[in-house]
């Protein structure tokens, strides 16, 4: 990829997105009993997986509208 920077697009989706991931395997794995007792059924961690797929998803969208930006530029 030709990209020198991230757009803020990317950053602002992607991130919370592996944040998500990350909260959902450790909800799968049981670490949130303690906290919450809604955190403690596996559809917590099934809803924030699914969060997180979709925000890292959606963050290639920046990268690829970019990409083609870049691309359509002159070379001058």
């Amino acid at each position: 990829m030709a990209l020198k920077r991230l757009p803020a697009g990317a950053w602002l989706l992607g991130v919370p997105g592996l944040l998500c991931l990350v909260a959902g395997a450790l909800l799968l794995a049981g670490f949130g009993s303690s906290l919450h007792p809604l955190l403690q059924e596996s559809g917590a961690g099934l809803v924030m997986i699914v969060s997180g797929v979709a925000l890292v998803g959606s963050a290639a969208f920046p990268l690829v509208l970019a990409e083609l930006a870049a691309k359509d530029k002159p070379q001058g």
